[in-house]
């Protein structure tokens, strides 16, 4: 029996560094948190893979994490390649990776221009601390990008509130968004090929 392919999607994590990039991804592949004093510095590109269930329908998210690349040098072009979707990360305590948001947009259009976008708020557990990035501001910015962001979240990587709900969410509208395309991936990967299985007849002419 054919072992049926999971339609893979390349979701990119984009953002400031420290506005806890690495953390969702951490969540995303084995659900912990490591404090900033725990954490070991480390660089280079990571990835992980998590298969969702939507509508009776297989599909493989595919996480990248920049892993602290942005603080030694740009992110390369490859980062964005074949990205199904971004997520653009700010921290709700941090004015400044809110409002640098639009070169990472620029950064996301140019590289991966088919890319649903998704904008998420992180730190969400130091909300109670008053927090600098308020609705209006999201909204705002929203706005101002004509229509580039999908949808909007708000998360907390520390309590884990939000993170699995976004990353379901994205999958679900990835499969309602590329819906053909994921039907075309199945058939490819059944081996679906049509044929003629008519038998010329005695009759018919053969010349």
């Amino acid at each position: 029996m054919a072992t049926i392919k999971v339609p893979e999607q390349k979701v990119i994590l984009c953002g400031e560094y420290g506005v806890g990039k690495s953390s969702i991804f951490r969540r995303f592949t084995n659900n912990t948190f490591v404090t900033a004093t725990d954490r070991q510095s480390t660089l280079g590109l990571d990835h992980f893979d998590k298969v969702y269930k939507v509508t009776e329908r297989d599909i493989r998210l595919q996480l990248w994490d920049t892993g602290g690349m942005e603080r030694v040098a740009s992110v390369t072009s490859s980062y964005y390649k074949f990205a199904e979707a971004a997520i653009l990360v700010f921290a709700l305590d941090n004015p400044t990776s809110f409002h640098i948001l639009s070169q990472h947009l620029l950064d996301i259009v140019t590289y991966a221009e088919n890319a649903k976008i998704f904008l998420c708020g992180n730190k969400l557990d130091l909300v109670n601390q008053v927090p600098q990035v308020s609705d209006a501001d999201i909204d705002a910015f929203c706005e101002q990008c004509h229509n580039l962001i999908s949808k909007t979240y708000k998360t907390s990587c520390k309590t884990g509130e939000g993170i699995e709900e976004m990353l379901s969410d994205i999958a679900t509208q990835l499969v309602q968004t590329n819906r053909s395309k994921l039907e075309l991936q199945s058939m490819e990967a059944h081996g679906f090929k049509v044929s003629n299985t008519e038998e010329p007849s005695e009759d018919s002419c053969l010349c």
